[in-house]
């Protein structure tokens, strides 16, 4: 129960319907964290201990033993500082937008390559301009290749190495540059921390 504040009359803390708030929005990222993948996990500051809670929610199959796991991994993560849930929420948040990013810059890939193989030299050029880097010869081939594999009803290899040429151009350097600034970021983060020592 609250106590009051003898002078003010106001409650003191926070009410049940706040905590509640609280729980529900701790059980919601928990529920979030459980269903990425062990790859988009390792890119969040999540500590080991809670990391495991996670991986072992994710094995259960059962929607009631599920459920109740999934109550006890928002109960771990009540326990965590507030400033190790907002770090999670944040890197989370940054994720979802790279992801997004990527997977336009597909979208974009994928249209591309239709382009090329529907206008041949036309959109070869457009691309050039777009990407001077690219090895012309080496693209004219492997469009000329696939449009041959598809006539003869062949595996898709020169179209798949298509799409390998259009993500080291477009997807690759994007990829880069997001991994350098995370990087500066940890360096940043370091640098204060070495100052704190002096």
């Amino acid at each position: 129960m609250r106590g009051r504040d003898q002078e003010t009359g106001e409650y003191l803390g926070e009410s049940r319907s706040q905590n509640r708030r609280d729980a529900l929005e701790v059980l919601a990222l928990g529920e979030k964290l459980v269903e990425l993948t062990p790859a988009q996990l390792a890119r969040l500051p999540i500590p080991e201990g809670l990391l495991e809670h996670i991986e072992y929610t994710k094995r259960i199959t059962s929607h009631g033993a599920r459920k109740r796991q999934l109550a006890f991994l928002a109960k771990q993560m009540r326990r965590e500082e507030d400033e190790t849930l907002e770090a999670i929420r944040d890197a989370l948040d940054a994720n979802s937008e790279t992801s997004r990013r990527e997977v336009a810059i597909m979208h974009r890939m994928e249209r591309w390559r239709e382009r090329l193989l529907a206008e041949g030299d036309v959109a070869l050029g457009e691309l050039l301009d777009e990407y001077p880097q690219a090895d012309r010869q080496a693209l004219r081939t492997l469009v000329r290749n696939a449009l041959a594999e598809k006539a003869k009803n062949k595996p898709p290899r020169a179209f798949r190495e298509i799409y390998q040429v259009l993500r080291e151009l477009m997807l690759v350097p994007v990829l880069n540059a997001t991994a350098q600034v995370a990087g500066e970021d940890d360096d940043a983060d370091d640098g204060e921390g070495d100052d704190e020592q002096d």
